[in-house]
């Protein structure tokens, strides 16, 4: 099926978010990786489990506690008796599609478990690597940081995650479903796959080949020079990031239909990418703030 099969498909489970879903499909779609973040009970864990039963993909869950140790996602490497050698066992990020869930409800050393995997798309473990299945794709969730028992996300794991969005709560008409719907929706996702992962491989490779105009590519250098310098900016965008927007943008394109990229699909994925990787000097505006004045203050190309 298409892949406005796969978002209405989407669009069914989650209720009046198309922007955040197709959000979350352009990351998928970009080889990023997403943090969504967010009051509890908003549908963080649902976007999740639904995007993996749509799109045909393996998945895991890990909830992220205080005690959660790196082992108890990367796996170990156990001794056995009978053939006297250390055997690897596998844990569970190994899998297409790997839910984090509360990833800042764990310890910063157990947080920067994932660094690797996010960005090799492997596993070290005593030396050896060992390749993750494709696509590798990290969802994780987090709760606001003034709420209790939580860790803040160092700025090197922040900017790992391609896009960071947010759900928030649902209009009355969407919640006034929820509520009559009630038990159903609570027992969980279940939708028909619409995609296969090599499907999504495909679209993956498709992305790529979308095409990126000179002018485009000024203007993203525009908005991530624009950020280094801005005087109210503690923290602006990494090459990494500026790399990032540039595939957001074709994801973003590829998703409306089109073969070559405008200013319009820069700017729809800008906050997504931008604003969990801006930090104000004197933490007065947020990082979205930051973002929109960055589209206002850069010219568009013509």
């Amino acid at each position: 099926m298409s892949v406005a099969g796969a978002l209405a498909a989407l669009e069914q489970v989650i209720l009046g978010k198309p922007r955040q879903i197709r959000l979350a499909l352009a990351c998928l779609l970009s080889r990023g990786h997403l943090l969504i973040e967010d009051v509890p009970g908003v549908g963080k864990t649902t976007l999740a489990h639904a995007l993996a039963q749509v799109l045909g993909l393996s998945w895991q869950r890990v909830q992220f506690t205080s005690d959660l140790l790196p082992a108890d996602i990367l796996g170990v490497a156990v001794f056995d008796r009978a053939t006297q050698r250390f055997e690897y066992r596998r844990g569970p990020v190994f899998t297409q599609l790997l839910l984090a869930d509360e990833v800042n409800r764990a310890s910063p050393r157990t947080q920067s478990a994932l660094l690797e995997a996010m960005e090799e798309r492997q596993v070290s473990i005593d030396g050896v690597a060992h390749e993750l299945p494709a696509p590798f794709f990290v969802v994780a969730t987090q709760n606001p940081h003034e709420q209790l028992g939580t860790y803040a996300l160092p700025e090197s794991q922040l900017d790992r995650f391609l896009m960071r969005i947010e759900l928030g709560y649902p209009e009355r008409g969407e919640e006034r479903v929820l509520l009559q719907e009630g038990a159903r929706r609570r027992r969980g996702v279940d939708v028909p796959p619409v995609m296969t992962a090599e499907a999504v491989l495909r679209l993956q490779g498709d992305v790529a080949q979308v095409h990126v105009a000179d002018a485009l590519l000024d203007y993203v250098q525009d908005l991530v020079a624009a950020s280094r310098r801005g005087e109210e900016i503690r923290l602006g965008l990494s090459p990494r990031a500026g790399q990032g927007l540039v595939q957001a943008a074709r994801a973003w394109a590829l998703l409306r239909g089109a073969t070559f990229v405008t200013p319009d699909d820069v700017q729809n994925v800008w906050p997504a990418v931008a604003a969990h990787r801006l930090e104000a000097r004197q933490g007065s505006r947020s990082g979205v703030e930051l973002a929109r004045g960055l589209l206002e203050a850069v010219p568009v190309p013509d």
